[in-house]
């Protein structure tokens, strides 16, 4: 039983035409459809009603999507190829094809993982991530209020978890449905912050108040990486956040790690993280903004084995993508002057309007004009748990170079 009654709204069904452009979108099974994309809808919508796409010129259903009034994005996307009805076997059978593509990962010795990536498995504005036995629910958009009862019963049969958090956006705080943002809807939660395993590292997430859901998993597969090729040697974790990168090399046998993140609070988690797994290195934090901590690092003449850069997004939107560009180069640059003969710089990105070329090539480009030798080994993109099912859908990626 749920610690209190889900919402039952009732959506309406909407009937919906669309211009020559967004009836290609759909053909192409793109989950986005703009407002300009809408040629008529036989009534008002609201938020959540169902939106079934007719064709101009057969009138047969080709998709169904969920109306959303308040967004440009008009309507997502759920389904492609004719009409569906939208009811608990629906969503059951969405959520067991995402767990089943889950389940080699699951194999390894980790209890952590997303579970729905949005609208890459299907489910537009809605994450669903597992941390040992707690399961967090984060809703970016009130189209899913109206199917919350169908859905969260199935994510918790499939997880086995015992506790389900529910995190809502910021415009999803005040909403009709009664919902509350970190409230615990099934289950007990003794603890908000919740230990969990990462290819056998322990790591915490702070699921109430932490970032997102309350940790970051799509870096997992890197930060095994650069665990492992930190043994014995010094590591810089730059823009830290809670030391995923500087705990797995601690794990794995570095001698001496510094995170350096602009959040004291990120660093003091990050210290707690370390102190959950045994290691014989040193764990040293550095509070500041990254740029000027690195160009401060650079004066003393610091330098390290292994660099790995990851910071935020820095184009969220496409007027800041020059200015990213600029910032991901001046990155690059700092990291080179510290690296250590034969060392290793790991340059990270996260935003999905820089494309994965673009950022390789300004890693490059900017690497080449620093004058020192290095060998661009390897391209990494999303962990498993995080598929991408559309070009937009695409964001991370991360370059390993070599100096000698």
């Amino acid at each position: 039983m749920f610690n209190k009654p889900l919402p039952k709204i009732q959506p309406q069904t909407l009937a919906v035409k669309l211009t020559n452009k967004g009836e290609r979108s759909v053909k192409s099974k793109h989950p986005w459809l703009f407002s300009d994309s809408v040629e008529k809808i036989n009534k008002e919508g609201n938020a959540g009603d169902i939106a079934v796409i007719f064709n101009r010129t057969t009138n047969k259903p080709m998709g169904v999507g969920l109306y959303d009034p308040d967004s440009p994005i008009r309507i997502k996307m759920l389904h492609f190829g004719g009409g569906a009805k939208l009811n608990e076997t629906y969503f059951s059978d969405k959520v067991e094809r995402a767990f089943k593509a889950r389940e080699e990962l699951l194999e390894s010795n980790t209890n952590s993982y997303r579970l729905l990536f949005g609208e890459n498995d299907g489910f537009p504005g809605l994450i669903a991530d597992v941390y040992a036995s707690v399961l967090v629910l984060k809703i970016y958009n009130a189209i899913w209020f109206p199917f919350i009862h169908m859905i969260f019963p199935k994510l918790l049969e499939i997880t086995g978890c015992g506790t389900l958090v529910l995190r809502l956006s910021r415009g999803l705080q005040t909403n009709m449905a009664g919902l509350v943002e970190g409230e615990v809807l099934y289950g007990d939660l003794k603890n908000e912050v919740v230990q969990f395993i990462e290819h056998g590292v322990q790591f915490s997430a702070h699921v109430i108040k932490g970032h997102k859901t309350g940790y970051f998993l799509d870096h997992r597969e890197n930060r095994r990486r650069v665990g492992m090729l930190s043994k014995g040697k010094t590591m810089l974790d730059v823009f830290s956040y809670a030391g995923g990168f500087s705990i797995h090399a601690l794990a794995k046998g570095a001698t001496e790690v510094t995170s350096l993140d602009i959040s004291a609070q990120a660093l003091e988690v990050a210290k707690e993280n370390g102190a959950l797994n045994k290691h014989k290195g040193k764990h040293f934090t550095i509070v500041g903004d990254a740029f000027v901590e690195l160009e401060r690092l650079i004066r003393e003449g610091k330098q390290y084995d292994v660099v790995v850069i990851d910071p935020p997004s820095f184009a969220k939107s496409k007027r800041e993508i020059v200015v990213a560009k600029k910032k991901y180069a001046q990155l690059a640059k700092l990291g080179a002057q510290l690296v250590a003969k034969k060392g290793l710089l790991v340059l990270a990105s996260c935003s999905s309007r820089i494309t994965a070329d673009e950022f390789f090539q300004i890693n490059i480009e900017t690497l080449k004009e620093h004058g020192t030798y290095f060998e661009f080994i390897e391209k990494t993109f999303h962990d498993t748990d995080h598929p991408v099912g559309f070009p937009e859908g695409a964001y991370l990626k991360c370059g390993y170079y070599r100096f000698s």
